[in-house]
């Protein structure tokens, strides 16, 4: 009697399938070595039944832990941060559906991050890691890829080691949202960004720089404002533009955050936005919908970026070859009334 659900074996699947065991067995722990076609039938039987293999079991006999170790950023006191936020949300749901779980960890007092994922990978709890929030020469990036560990970085570093990274392409976003800016009739268009030396920060410059070029407009340095990642910064960086006699009449910001602190800035001067000033975040955050008014916003596709370093990871894991290199997945503009 064939069995369905949490009854259902191994050997329904491989009876079912017309397979032996061990196809079964590597279809489910190593399909590399299994023919496509195979593998599609071994997959339909165990859709079918239903089958759902003892997890403990495998990572007895395979010494894995289906865990994928994440550092939990310090806290700055600077409140949440809603990209990370919801990054975490997709990974673990991305993890969840490949049969892989997120092992959250933070650093010990005076540790550094790097030193606590080697410290970590010691122990073999987790079978690979997930790093986000990267910059230039990430040391977390070079300690791991020198000593093989297995993790793939959400962006880039820079760092020539051969290693998987998957970024949202910042550049292509702040361009776009400097095109769509020029076809609304603007020609002076702000940039308030982050202070030198964000990797990230740096990528949002370039293409609001490559967007005004493709757009024939002029590279003027008066108007760029830096900030940090808070609202009140922000303001005074928008001011500072504003206070200009060619002031912009458009802002693109590096984060919702800044953004936030722009449209602050209008508000306090009696500046009606979109008609005095338009301004245009990035990140497409919770806020963006509910600012007055909705604030337009690149969004970061970050259920694919989810998948995509999971899907990579796992790969790895499974001794699939895998491109040491990186992914490149592009953002939407979401227009709102802001602009």
């Amino acid at each position: 009697m064939t069995r369905t659900g949490d009854h259902a074996t191994v050997n329904d699947v491989a009876a079912l399938a017309n397979v032996s065991r061990q196809t079964v067995s590597n279809v489910l722990n190593a399909p590399q070595r299994v023919r496509d076609t195979t593998r599609q039938r071994v997959q339909a039987a165990i859709d079918q039944l239903g089958y759902r293999p003892h997890r403990l079991a495998r990572n007895l006999k395979a010494r894995t832990s289906l865990l994928l170790g994440y550092a939990v950023p310090p806290a700055t006191g600077d409140g949440i941060n809603p990209v990370l936020d919801r990054f975490l949300h997709d990974l673990t749901t991305a993890a969840r559906e490949d049969g892989y779980h997120v092992l959250l960890f933070t650093p010990e007092p005076g540790q550094s991050e790097a030193e606590a994922h080697l410290d970590l990978a010691a122990t073999h709890t987790v079978d690979g890691f997930v790093l986000s929030e990267t910059n230039y020469d990430d040391p977390r990036v070079r300690a791991l890829a020198e000593q093989d560990v297995p993790f793939v970085a959400f962006g880039r570093t820079g760092i020539e080691l051969p290693h998987c990274w998957v970024d949202v392409d910042g550049a292509a976003g702040t361009a776009s949202a400097v095109a769509h800016l020029a076809n609304r009739g603007h020609t002076r268009i702000g940039f308030v960004g982050w202070p030198h030396g964000s990797l990230t920060g740096d990528e949002r410059l370039t293409g609001y720089r490559r967007g005004m070029a493709d757009a024939g407009l002029a590279d003027d340095p008066g108007l760029i404002g830096r900030a940090p990642n808070d609202t009140v910064a922000a303001a005074a960086a928008a001011g500072a533009l504003l206070e200009r006699s060619d002031a912009p009449t458009a802002v693109l910001c590096a984060s919702d955050l800044l953004a936030i602190g722009v449209l602050q800035e209008a508000r306090r001067r009696g500046m009606r936005v979109p008609d005095d000033l338009a301004v245009v975040g990035f990140d497409d955050t919770p806020v963006a919908p509910i600012t007055t008014p909705a604030l337009t916003s690149v969004r970061q596709p970050l259920a694919s970026v989810g998948r995509e370093v999971v899907r990579l990871l796992t790969s790895r894991l499974a001794g699939v070859n895998v491109p040491q290199d990186g992914l490149l997945i592009s953002p939407q503009l979401v227009v709102r009334d802001s602009s």
